[in-house]
């Protein structure tokens, strides 16, 4: 299959070859066609699969097709982060370049005037988060009235940050009629709920199983006392000369206590969390980008729509407390068929949340004693039970026997190349376009 049989118009074509993307992805594929015959789309994928052009690109031929070029938008994508917001503005900006259609991404942390005044200009896609979006049309300078097409983007994110209400509020402000688009990490009872709410007769587009982790990444434990984690992690960093690594901090004290530490041991850092303004977040990240920061520390929330490519090395300082977010946390490496690396430094306190992880993504994960980091306080060893709220019906991979199921992985282990620092035990264990 290819972008041209899924109905997409030259304009948008000659823009995806100029990116580089010749064959879709999975859910570009399921989903394309549907959005364009006017459906109700509700898609459960993973960050990296491509569901941001899964859905500017159909929104955009369909825009093309009648040729709304208006005043006043007619598309609506709502996201929960600023990240996320200007991730997808770029994108409909790079889909759009042989185009007349306009997006324009409108966010907190920035002065509500600047945007006020580009609203007034010809706009094809409004991409807003939901509390800067509530503020315009309070103050009246943006109507929802002509809306023709909603999509809800990280639809889980939005309800774990509380936007359930603010999404209620806009929802009235929309013509009754309309195509909606959900696309989620998770398909939880609560999102499948609002789901039935908003979509009619909705197409189901499912390209990866729920709370799976990707194959293309490889994980490891390395399990340390709390207390010398920032030690280990400084250690490994020195160690291996890594040039581009996301490391997630549970906290925003926490990141900012990291970086410092970095910093003083001459490790080029820097945080994204809620309490950074716009200015900063963005500077961070494109510095980050740019490879003039080796190390970003980001909280879940920031770290949200972050889209780098070809990040090799997602670090966990800190396991997360969502057992479902180290799937988001580990899908910004392991991109569109590249390799990476996830690592966690888990000490015993954590690890109720490791079996936990272990549970949703359905595999123990190896684990590695670091030499001269081993813990004074062992983590315990973890069972492999039922998952919670995950979905699944079967843990059974194809072609795996009962002794790789129980160790957490269906083909080769980590080996002896790893990514750890000094010598390591090896426990008797388990061990196409995408913006």
């Amino acid at each position: 299959m290819t972008f041209q049989t899924l109905g997409l118009s030259q304009p948008l074509l000659r823009a995806l070859t100029d990116s580089g993307y010749t064959q879709p992805t999975a859910v570009q594929s399921a989903a394309i066609k549907p959005i364009i015959e006017g459906r109700d789309l509700m898609a459960a994928a993973q960050t990296g699969t491509g569901k941001t052009a899964a859905f500017t690109l159909p929104l955009l031929e369909k825009l093309l097709r009648t040729k709304a070029t208006g005043a006043s938008a007619t598309v609506l994508i709502v996201t929960p982060t600023r990240e996320l917001a200007a991730q997808i503005e770029a994108s409909i900006t790079t889909y759009a370049k042989y185009t007349s259609l306009k997006g324009m991404a409108v966010f907190g942390g920035v002065k509500i005037g600047p945007q006020i005044t580009k609203l007034k200009g010809a706009l094809s896609i409004l991409v807003a988060t939901p509390g800067r979006l509530l503020d315009l049309s309070n103050q009246g300078a943006v109507s929802l009235k002509n809306i023709e097409v909603l999509v809800l983007d990280e639809a889980d994110r939005m309800l774990d940050m509380g936007f359930l209400p603010d999404i209620k509020r806009i929802q009235k402000l929309l013509p009754p009629k309309k195509q909606t688009l959900m696309f989620s990490a998770t398909y939880s009872p609560e999102i499948r709920t609002l789901a039935k709410s908003y979509l009619v007769d909705p197409v189901d587009v499912s390209v990866t199983p729920t709370n799976a982790a990707a194959d293309t990444v490889k994980q490891v434990v390395y399990p340390v006392d709390k207390s010398r984690k920032s030690a280990l992690l400084r250690h490994l960093l020195h160690t291996h000369g890594w040039s581009q690594v996301l490391v997630f901090s549970r906290t925003k004290h926490g990141a900012n206590k990291l970086v410092k530490e970095l910093l003083k041991d001459d490790i080029r850092a820097a945080a994204i969390h809620g309490n950074r303004s716009q200015a900063q977040r963005t500077k961070a990240l494109d510095e980050f980008k740019r490879g003039k920061l080796t190390v970003l520390v980001a909280t879940d929330i920031a770290a949200r729509g972050i889209d780098i490519s070809e990040l090799p090395m997602v670090i966990n300082f800190d396991l997360p407390q969502v057992a479902e977010d180290y799937v988001h946390r580990i899908g910004r490496t392991g991109r569109a068929g590249a390799n990476g690396r996830a690592i966690s430094l888990v000490c015993d306190d954590e690890f109720k949340q490791l079996n936990a992880i272990e549970r949703v993504i359905k595999r123990l994960l190896p684990r590695e004693d670091i030499h001269g980091f081993e813990p004074e306080k062992p983590l315990p060893e973890s069972k492999l039970g039922p998952a919670r709220n995950s979905g699944q019906a079967s843990t059974k991979k194809p072609g795996t026997s009962p002794k790789q199921q129980r160790s957490g992985n269906s083909g080769r282990d980590e080996g002896a190349k790893k990514p750890g620092g000094g010598r390591s035990r090896r426990r008797r264990r388990g061990g196409q376009a995408t913006t």
